[in-house]
């Protein structure tokens, strides 16, 4: 399960994210706008910014055949 570390800035609330001590995601949640997310996607410890963490990827959902 992953840890979480809760720190309340004036401006902003951040969230971070580690499983095993290594830290993965950072959840940054401005006063005012929307939050948006830092993810270590591939491990190195190199972070990009993402708005949200629905990649828009949606798996089909029309039936093939049915018995």
């Amino acid at each position: 399960t992953p840890e979480i570390t809760i720190t309340r800035q004036t401006e902003q609330t951040i969230e971070e994210y580690r499983v095993n001590g290594r830290l993965y995601m950072i959840k940054i949640t401005p006063k005012i706008g929307p939050p948006y997310y830092l993810v270590d996607d591939q491990g190195n410890g190199k972070f990009s910014r993402q708005e949200s963490l629905d990649s828009g990827l949606r798996p089909p959902r029309w039936i093939i055949k049915s018995f």
